[in-house]
């Protein structure tokens, strides 16, 4: 078994040392009010990120499909529409999860590796002005891309779709202003950005957003993602017994959203654009690739696709097996000719840029 990894590829990234050192604290029961303490500074933690007052701000057991999830589950009826902007791997997984829950899908497509056009967005809302929901991935981690959400709450705040943003990859990493933007609804995931090992996605509701869950006519289908069941469990008082949550993995994230604020949410969104470009800048000198495309390219995830007649996975393998360095293979339309390479969190320094070159020189070599 190799040593410490080096853990650059789509996530989950390098824990910071202080959420794995937390990983160590007593495990705690469900309902103790120590616990209960933790999540609610988690929540305070999590809204000083997300840039939201939101009340519902809390952490879903589960990784960041939990959130896309619960998000989803709670916010659709069957039979209602949703609008999905496609340009990835996780778009479609959006598409699927609605459809899954009985929804009706329009979906607004653009390549894989080109950004999507906020204009055909709403010009999708103004055809169905009944969508329930309009769900755009901030970050696609399948691509690189950076889709631009910030036009779309102001314009979508007058009617009755809901805004809902996947931040999976997006929250900690590069700018997201939940109340500034009007998102309605927003999920992420621990093991990003965030720098916590993965088992939670933290999720935001506005109060428009809850007065429409509040408002259903059917039951939540899932009981265990009902984000309503959730908040009575962890923001009512008393708390209503809902689950099982892991005190430990609270711990970790209380202790990772910590180190984040400590540095400041600003400074960590320029410290991650500033590692990305040392990264996208090198690349092309050692003849990768970038598929994202200028304007539009994602700091902490980049998609490159590889020198001519390179089999990437034989070269990821190696840069896993010899030097320890987990990179990812692309998906979907780029699986067998790309990588995705993270710099995330804890990993986005200089230090894992001049690793991960000086690594692929020698395996190019």
């Amino acid at each position: 078994m190799h040593g410490d990894r080096l853990l650059l590829g789509p996530g989950p990234s390098v824990p910071y040392p202080e959420a794995l050192e937390a990983l160590t604290r007593p495990v705690l029961g469900h309902l103790d009010p120590e616990y209960l303490g933790v999540i609610s500074e988690i929540g305070d933690r999590l809204r000083a990120v997300f840039r939201t007052a939101n009340a519902l701000t809390l952490p879903v057991s589960g990784t960041g499909s939990a959130g896309m999830e619960a998000c989803l589950v709670s916010l659709l009826e069957p039979g209602a529409t949703i609008i999905v902007g496609v340009n990835g791997y996780f778009g479609e997984r959006l598409c699927e999860v609605a459809r899954r829950g009985g929804a009706e899908v329009v979906r607004v497509e653009a390549p894989w590796g080109s950004p999507l056009d906020p204009a055909d967005l709403l010009a999708a809302q103004r055809a169905n002005p009944q969508a329930a929901l309009l769900a755009v991935v901030a970050a696609e981690t399948s691509t690189g891309v950076c889709n631009d959400v910030a036009p779309l709450g102001p314009e979508l705040a007058g009617t009755d779709t809901l805004l809902l943003v996947d931040a999976v990859t997006a929250l900690g990493g590069t700018p997201l202003e939940v109340d500034e933007w009007q998102i309605d609804a927003c999920y992420s995931a621990a093991q990003k950005c965030l720098g916590a090992p993965p088992g939670l996605a933290p999720v935001t509701l506005s109060p428009r957003a809850m007065a429409r869950m509040r408002a259903r006519r059917t039951p939540i289908r899932s009981f265990y993602l009902d984000l309503g069941l959730l908040h009575d469990y962890f923001l009512a008082s008393p708390p209503t017994y809902h689950h099982t949550a892991s005190s430990t993995l609270a711990y970790a994230l209380h202790a990772g959203l910590g180190r984040l604020l400590e540095e400041g949410v600003e400074q960590v969104w320029e410290r991650h654009a500033r590692i990305g470009a040392l990264l996208q800048g090198a690349l092309p000198e050692l003849g990768f690739g970038l598929v994202a495309p200028k304007g539009a390219r994602l700091p902490q995830l980049t998609t490159t696709t590889l020198p001519e007649g390179l089999d990437e996975e034989v070269l990821r393998k190696r840069l896993l097996g010899e030097f320890g360095i987990e990179v990812g293979g692309g998906l979907g339309a780029f699986a067998g000719r790309a990588w995705r390479i993270g710099l995330m969190g804890h990993a986005a320094t200089e230090r894992s840029v001049v690793t991960l070159l000086g690594a692929v020189r020698q395996l190019l070599g």
